[in-house]
């Protein structure tokens, strides 16, 4: 995978206990039109801190343009943003 580290919008649902679940993506392209990617499954999420900063790490799988693709999200909590990290 190719680190990437680009900002991306996040739908997902949280539980009462605070769990999280991705539904769907949606990416600036270079060409600056948009790319919404539907999540098929989470196979790992992990803490961590990167920098000082705590993170919740979701590695996804999709199908991306008729091929599986695997990626790797992160989900700032200080500041609740989403990283597009590796691809």
């Amino acid at each position: 995978m190719k680190v990437v580290a680009k900002p991306i919008e996040v739908i997902s649902v949280t539980d009462t206990k605070g769990n999280i679940t991705l539904l769907r993506l949606r990416i600036v392209r270079d060409d600056e039109s948009l790319q919404v990617i539907k999540v098929d499954k989470v196979i790992p999420r992990a803490k961590e801190n990167l920098a000082g900063k705590r993170m919740t790490v979701f590695t996804c799988q999709s199908v991306v343009g008729n091929i599986e693709k695997r990626y790797e999200i992160k989900y700032e909590i200080d500041t609740c943003r989403w990283i597009l990290y590796k691809i």
